[in-house]
């Protein structure tokens, strides 16, 4: 049940020790524009549920941490450099404290009224739901292809070939985005979907433990969604939890959207032999060599055929520091 009470009732976050039916985290990086309205709706979501807020900011330069300061009931975690996602998270974790379900949010998100609520209940109503995923809006109001399959060779080739234009209506088996319309219509069970909203049971959050933290950014979901599912869980796209998403707020250059190609290879060598590995690899390749018009293509072409370059990807900058 919803803890309700005088805090609960004011749109409080409660503080640590209590029990929260969500803790929240949320990684920060030059989020000043963003992490204010998203904290005022996380607000107005604790009139109705009990809610820890846990902002862990990667060394801002524009202002971050002086929005936050001016939310005293939200934690405020300074990770002492600029960790990535995965290390902001685990910088958050031990803060969580006791609670039914952790909430990965990014900052850039406008969580809808009910959104969250509607994600608890669909927690609670299956024992072997591990994540629960909202609906995803971009900027213009339409829904995001946010769903994904399992990373393979043909899916990887399948988009190099056709990209998130052509051909949207082609077999699963050719994408990485399930582009199918009425995927986004009802709940069901996902391989994965991208990382900017998850609501992780309790229980899975404490037995997975830490993010993989060698990946900087992007596919430390893909990574830890394999983890939900393969400890006997699964992960429930649930349409009637809505969140906006303005797309973009890590950021973009050419060195990040190298990392994002290379971390792709990375996850699945971690998971496959060697031949595999370099067909997807090769795969991965083919897609930037048919973009290759374009200098960012280019470029993450040449980082992905050298792994002697991969070195020189953008990392966590420093260790935080002590809790």
């Amino acid at each position: 049940m919803t803890s309700v009470g005088t805090d609960v009732a004011d749109g409080r976050f409660v503080a640590a020790g209590e029990h929260a039916d969500a803790s929240i985290v949320v990684v920060t990086y030059n989020s000043a524009a963003d992490i204010g309205p998203l904290l005022d709706d996380l607000r107005a979501s604790a009139r109705s549920h009990a809610l820890r807020v846990l902002v862990v900011d990667n060394q801002s330069s524009d202002g971050t941490v002086e929005v936050v300061a001016a939310y005293p009931d939200a934690v405020l975690i300074e990770s002492g450099g600029n960790l990535g996602y995965a290390g902001g998270i685990n910088r958050a974790l031990p803060h969580a404290g006791p609670c039914r379900s952790v909430l990965i949010l990014n900052p850039d998100l406008r969580v809808r009224p009910e959104a969250i609520g509607r994600m608890l209940e669909t927690l609670a109503s299956d024992d072997r739901v591990g994540v629960v995923v909202p609906r995803i809006l971009d900027h213009d109001g339409q829904t995001y292809p946010s769903l994904r399959f399992e990373p393979s060779t043909m899916g990887v080739v399948g988009d190099a070939l056709f990209g998130r234009t052509l051909w949207r209506g082609r077999p699963c088996s050719l994408s990485e985005f399930d582009y199918r319309g009425d995927s986004y219509h009802h709940a069901h069970d996902v391989d994965w979907a991208t990382g900017a909203a998850m609501l992780i049971r309790g229980e899975v959050a404490r037995r997975l433990g830490d993010w993989d933290e060698r990946f900087f950014l992007y596919s430390e979901e893909i990574e830890y969604f394999r983890r939900v599912r393969d400890s006997g869980y699964v992960a429930r796209y649930e349409p009637s939890a809505v969140v906006e998403h303005r797309l973009g707020g890590s950021g973009t250059s050419p060195a990040l959207a190298a990392l994002m190609a290379v971390n792709r290879v990375r996850y699945v060598e971690m998971h496959h032999g060697r031949t595999y590995s370099a067909t997807f690899r090769a795969a991965v390749a083919l897609g930037e060599v048919l973009r290759s018009y374009d200098r960012t293509h280019r470029r993450t072409l040449a980082v992905v055929l050298s792994r002697r370059k991969w070195s020189g990807l953008p990392k966590a900058t420093r260790m935080a520091a002590p809790l």
